[in-house]
C-alpha cells in the first residue's frame, strides 16, 4: 500500500546470512523508474512500513524495475526464485530510468544476434572441416576398397576409416545391441534419415555386411566401383520382372550366409518420424527362414538433414533391437512377411 510500489508485485522472503547465523528479512519492490531521490524515499517508506506491520524493519529492500518480481503463469509470486536471483546477484538495487531500460534492451539485442552470427560461423566453419575430412578420407578408402577385391576385408578397413572420421569431427557415436546379432546370417531393417547412414552403420558393425542399394547407383562409375568393392547388392525398384529376380536372388544370397542391411523406407524426408515400410526386407527375411533387427538411428538427420551436404554437429546413436523370426506357417511367407514389417514398424517408431 506504499504509494510509488506498483500493487501485487512485491516479493518479501528470508535469505541466508553466514555471517549472523540467521536469516535477512528482503523486501523485493517493483516501482517505476525514478530519480535517486524518489527512491531513497520509497526506500523508507517501505521500511516503515513493514516495522509497523511486523515490529521490526526489513534488513534489505530492493527497488527494481517492472516485472523484475517472478510469477508464475497464473500471476502467483515466485518467492523461491526471487531469493534465488536476489543471491545469485541477479538483481539491481534501483530501478532503471527509461534510458537505461532503452539502452539495456538495444545492447541485449545485439548481445543475442552476435550469439546468433558467432552460432552460425562456428556451425559452417565445422561443416567445412567435417566435409573435408569425410572427402580425404573418402579418396583413401576408395582405392584401397577395390585393390582388396574381397568384400569382407573391404567392410573390416572401412569399419576402422569410419570411426576414425568421426573420431576427427568429434561425433561420438554409441552402439547398444550388438549382444543381438546371431551368429549366422540375419537381415537388418534400419530407419533412414541421411545420406551417412550407411557410413554410421559401417562404423557401428564390426562384422561384415552386405547394403541393399537401389540400382540407379551404378550410374556412377566411381560410386559404384566403391560399392561393388564393398558387397553391396543393387535390386530394382521399378523393374516389376527385375525385382522379382533380386528378390529371388537375395533370399538365395542370404540362405548361404549372406547378412544383409536394408533401409525398408526406401527414401528419406526432413521432417522426423517414420515412413511406411516396403515390404522387400521382410519377404527375403521370410523366405530364408532367418532373424530379423530392427535397427534405430538416432542423430543421423542432424547430422546431414536432408537437402543439404553441409554436416552438423550431432550425437550418434545405433540400437539393434532383439531379432524377430520369421515363422512361415504352411510356407505362406507373405503372412510372415507382413508380421515381421508390423513388428518392425512398431520397434522403431517406439525408439525415435
Amino acid at each position: 500500500n506504499v504509494a510509488g510500489v506498483r500493487k501485487g508485485c512485491v516479493a518479501v522472503f528470508g535469505s541466508a546470512d553466514a555471517a549472523s547465523g540467521t536469516e535477512r528479512l528482503v523486501v523485493l519492490a517493483e516501482i517505476r523508474p525514478a530519480d535517486a531521490t524518489t527512491q531513497a524515499r520509497l526506500r523508507d517508506a517501505v521500511s516503515r512500513a513493514v516495522l509497523a506491520a511486523i515490529g521490526e524493519p526489513p534488513d534489505d529492500v530492493m527497488l527494481v524495475p517492472p516485472h523484475a518480481v517472478l510469477k508464475t503463469s497464473s500471476g502467483k509470486l515466485r518467492r523461491s526464485a526471487c531469493r534465488a536471483a536476489y543471491e545469485a546477484g541477479r538483481l539491481g538495487g534501483a530501478a532503471p530510468t527509461p534510458r537505461q531500460q532503452v539502452l539495456r534492451l538495444a545492447g541485449g539485442a545485439l548481445a543475442a544476434r552476435a550469439r546468433g552470427a558467432a552460432a552460425a560461423v562456428g556451425s559452417a566453419l565445422f561443416g567445412a572441416y567435417a566435409a573435408l575430412v569425410f572427402w580425404l578420407l573418402a579418396a583413401l578408402a576408395w582405392p584401397i576398397t577395390i585393390a582388396l577385391r574381397n568384400t569382407d576385408r573391404a567392410w573390416r578397413v572401412n569399419h576402422r576409416i569410419a570411426r576414425v572420421l568421426l573420431r576427427l569431427i568429434a561425433t561420438p557415436l554409441a552402439v547398444r545391441g550388438l549382444e543381438h546379432l546371431p551368429a549366422g546370417a540375419c537381415v537388418l531393417a534400419c530407419n533412414h534419415a541421411s545420406y551417412l547412414d550407411g557410413v554410421i552403420l559401417v562404423a557401428a558393425l564390426p562384422r561384415p555386411f552386405a547394403f541393399v542399394a537401389k540400382g540407379e547407383l551404378r550410374g556412377s562409375f566411381a560410386l559404384r566401383r566403391f560399392l561393388q568393392g564393398l558387397g553391396v547388392e543393387f535390386v530394382e525398384r521399378f523393374d516389376v520382372v527385375g525385382g522379382v529376380a533380386d528378390a529371388a536372388r537375395l533370399a538365395e544370397a542370404v540362405s548361404q550366409g549372406r547378412s544383409l542391411i536394408f533401409f525398408p523406407e526406401g527414401t528419406f524426408a526432413p521432417q522426423p518420424g517414420l515412413l511406411p515400410l516396403h515390404l522387400g526386407a521382410f519377404a527375403i527375411a521370410a523366405r530364408a527362414r532367418v532373424p530379423l533387427l530392427p535397427v534405430v538411428l538416432r542423430g543421423n538427420r542432424e547430422l546431414l538433414p536432408d537437402g543439404t551436404w553441409w554436416p552438423r554437429q550431432a550425437r550418434l546413436e545405433v540400437e539393434l533391437c532383439e531379432p524377430v523370426i520369421a515363422n512361415a506357417v504352411d510356407d505362406d511367407e507373405f503372412a510372415a512377411a507382413l508380421a515381421l514389417r508390423a513388428a518392425t514398424q512398431r520397434a522403431i517408431a517406439q525408439r525415435l
